[in-house]
């Protein structure tokens, strides 16, 4: 990591000393030993971490960050400016120790579309103008079909594909998951699925009432994907397919603290709000989207475990079963949702729900406020609070290609 550090420093030296010539990266490339494309690579993030993202760089003095996460760094905001790309830079500084790359990209990613968000509108559009399918020809008598889609389009279609794929699954059936998963496109594809499993599959998408209202342009969350701009986020939620739900979070941390009941199909309360505040697989680096998972009682139920938020925790399957091989422990904290998980070896990982929201910032010491919209400002009392005004803020939530608003209390599922 600080090697890294040393080098790229290095390499922009150079490359600022000869005039950004183009001819650097030939040089590089044979005291690097690698082919002259992959040293233009190297000379362009150079510049960048120098120039663009001096925290970065910083963090990779550090030992925080190595080159393959500070490249997601800088691919993601590569398309704002200098000064949005420094903001950026400066705001995510202290949120990347610890995460892997596609982690650290998606953190990267939600600033970029916060920094500059008729930017972040302006690429969606272009690059959902140029979806595509392509069949590229293999080895061994495979082929591979590439489709380029809306990701909310590819979630949901995926989403579809494994949820017939499992149902195929029996005592009876040879065929791999995967292999059920193929055979399932290519059924669905060529029009001659007959098992009428073919029912129309969810995706989650979070993103605050504000936001759907035009209000501002915070990005919104498509579980097991990452950020999508707010523009997606309210063509997604105003398609004729989707339902909106309520979601009540804490203004101050952005964490759920109530989910709404009303839907087309009553949900299990407890269950739905597990995989609203999980939203994803809780193992560190998994991001299988928390209504394919478990929701999995940390205490066993047959050891008296209950059947609440603070005893439950959502694992994908293969996660789920890791759980119970030798060596490996998880200890989930109930007050925060907070997962830590002992690998055979020892070592630690842990991984924090992430809040539905921004927390707002400290105005000072011992001055906590919460500035609300004053257009959606609701001063509402609940039961039993002896009637002062509630200090958590309601929202609605969006379902089936589900939306999910949260950012500000306002939550769509």
């Amino acid at each position: 990591m600080r090697v890294d550090a040393l080098v790229h420093r290095a390499v922009e030296a150079l490359d600022d000393s000869r005039g950004r010539a183009s001819d650097v990266a030939a040089e590089l490339a044979l005291v690097l030993s690698v082919s002259e494309q992959h040293a233009r690579r190297v000379v362009d993030l150079s510049a960048t971490l120098v120039r663009r993202l001096p925290q970065t760089l910083a963090a990779m003095e550090s030992g925080v960050l190595d080159s393959c996460r500070a490249s997601k760094v800088a691919s993601a905001t590569a398309w704002l400016d200098d000064e949005q790309a420094r903001q950026v830079d400066s705001t995510i500084s202290s949120k990347l120790a610890g995460k892997n790359p596609h982690q650290v990209r998606r953190v990267a990613t939600y600033w970029a579309m916060k920094a500059d968000p008729e930017g972040a509108a302006r690429r969606a559009s272009v690059r959902r103008a140029e979806r595509s399918v392509q069949l590229l020809p293999g080895d061994d008598g495979m082929s591979t079909l590439l489709a380029d889609l809306p990701a909310e389009v590819a979630s949901s279609a995926y989403a579809r594909i494994d949820r017939m794929a499992r149902t195929l699954r029996g005592t009876n059936e040879s065929r791999t998951l995967d292999q059920l998963r193929a055979d399932v496109l290519a059924e669905l594809l060529l029009g001659t699925n007959t098992d009428g499993s073919g029912a129309k599959a969810d995706v989650h998408v979070y993103v605050d009432l504000t936001t759907l209202a035009g209000l501002n342009d915070n990005p919104a969350q498509l579980a097991g994907y990452g950020p999508v701009p707010a523009s997606v986020a309210r063509e997604i939620a105003h398609q004729p397919s989707s339902t909106w739900r309520r979601i009540v979070t804490d203004p101050l941390t952005g964490a759920p603290v109530d989910v709404g009941r009303h839907r087309y199909r009553p949900p299990a309360v407890t269950d739905e709000f597990v995989r609203v505040r999980d939203r994803e697989c809780r193992f560190p680096s998994c991001h299988r989207p928390a209504h394919f998972g478990d929701n999995d009682h940390h205490i066993p139920w047959s050891a008296q475990g209950s059947t609440s938020h603070s005893n439950l925790v959502n694992l994908c399957r293969r996660h789920h079963r890791l759980k119970d091989r030798p060596g490996w422990t998880y200890r989930l904290h109930p007050d925060t949702g907070a997962v830590t998980i002992t690998t055979p070896s020892g070592a630690t990982y842990t991984s924090d729900p992430e809040p539905l929201h921004d927390p707002p910032p400290l105005q000072r010491p011992g001055a906590l406020r919460y500035e609300e919209d004053p257009v959606t400002r609701e001063n509402t009392t609940e039961p039993g609070d002896g009637g002062e005004p509630s200090s958590r803020r309601r929202g609605l939530g969006i379902g089936t290609r589900t939306c999910w608003p949260a950012r500000d209390g306002h939550g769509l599922a």
